[in-house]
């Protein structure tokens, strides 16, 4: 039996699959079972951050299985804390808890948001505010987190504690930040949500609102994160310093790893017990993200940004294209045609492409080549001018 065969029969079907069993890769170029080759602008959804079976990465991984691969968070080991040391030190961050995913990393960031709140203020104030069109995960809380009705529905009740501002909208915000609130969370740029950008005002506006009422600023760098959008995180293009950053995707470069970074704020927040993970910091995941992160440096963003002004000024000399949105290599592509239409055309034409809302999403490697950044570009155009 083929894998689309054994698939459809023996896995449960919460996802929507392109029309192709990938079997293999190296860099930005992967392979069917067929042997038909395709450029890979999908990244995983922003995960194999540089590109499918990196060199430097694999062996830090390999490295690392021949230790140990698990021991449990009862006892301290190296990766892990090697890990927390990189990232606080890359951001100024204070403390860091690593969990499995972006979920589990917003999650944490949610408790621990109004377990700051609860020790210094008591009951009552505890209400997030996130934004309308924003994506947190597919957990029952981060659901409710969630700023879309259409994940509102069938999974009830859902935690409380939410309410959702329209994103970019100042006055909305001033008006929804009372007395019950601890937190707004918020992406930089919305991912599922549609590759929509925030303004830099109505950043500065939450910022302003933090400092004034001790709210404290939750950013979710889930895609985002690990330089995507052409810094380490989002955020630092809008000139804020977060209280909680969560994270996850292009972390650990292919495997299973999400982080919760706290600020001065709420270093001491985290107490024994009162959040874990069995498989949270593993040494294995440990060391593939050291590779990753050891590598985004200054030059190495410098050319991200630089691929990323190459991609929008190509996108936007193509016929039947309408904007761009997103920033580094976490692009939107607003288009006169069906998005899920031409990402399945370009499927056939050899490229992998996502989509989000409307817009065709593009999250190539951080590092891949301009011979096949070049290559995929040229069949989305010939896709789109059909």
């Amino acid at each position: 039996m083929e894998t689309k065969e054994l698939d459809n029969e023996y896995v449960a079907h919460s996802y929507g699959r392109f029309n192709t069993a990938l079997s293999k890769g190296k860099g930005s170029t992967v392979y069917d079972e067929s042997g038909k080759e395709y450029i890979d602008f999908g990244s995983g959804i922003g995960v194999t951050a540089f590109g499918l079976c990196d060199n430097e990465w694999k062996a830090a991984v390999e490295m690392q299985l021949d230790k140990m691969q698990h021991v449990s968070n009862l006892y301290y080991t190296e990766p892990c804390a090697k890990l927390a040391k990189m990232l606080c030190d890359k951001t100024d961050m204070k403390k860091v808890f690593f969990a499995n995913s972006g979920a589990e990393a917003n999650e944490g960031a949610i408790k621990f948001a109004r377990k700051y709140s609860y020790d210094k203020y008591g009951d009552g104030r505890s209400t997030i505010i996130t934004l309308v069109n924003s994506f947190h995960g597919r957990t029952i809380t981060t659901l409710a987190a969630t700023g879309q009705d259409t994940f509102h529905t069938v999974f009830g009740p859902f935690t409380p504690g939410f309410k959702y501002c329209p994103a970019n909208d100042i006055e909305k915000l001033n008006e929804m930040a009372t007395d019950d609130v601890c937190a707004i969370m918020f992406e930089c740029v919305q991912g599922e949500g549609g590759v929509n950008n925030l303004d830099y005002d109505f950043v500065k506006a939450i910022e302003k609102l933090a400092n004034e009422k001790d709210i404290l600023m939750v950013v979710d760098e889930v895609q985002t994160g690990n330089g995507r959008t052409g810094r380490y995180f989002a955020y630092e293009n809008f000139d804020i310093k977060p209280d909680i950053v969560s994270t996850a995707k292009g972390l650990a470069g292919g495997l299973p790893m999400g982080a919760v970074l706290f600020g001065e704020k709420l270093k001491d927040t985290v107490t024994p017990g009162s959040h874990g993970s069995t498989f949270g910091g593993n040494p294995v995941c440990a060391a593939g993200a050291i590779s990753i992160v050891s590598r985004i440096d200054d030059e190495f963003l410098k050319s991200v940004r630089e691929k990323s002004e190459y991609i929008k000024k190509y996108l936007m000399n193509i016929k039947g294209v309408k904007s761009v949105s997103g920033m580094g290599l976490m692009l939107g592509v607003e288009i006169e045609k069906d998005a899920k239409e031409v990402a399945n055309e370009c499927l056939e034409n050899g490229l992998l492409v996502l989509t989000a809302k409307t817009k065709v999403r593009l999250l190539p490697a951080l590092n891949i080549s301009f011979c096949e950044l070049e290559r995929g570009l040229k069949i989305l155009k010939e896709v789109i001018e059909k």
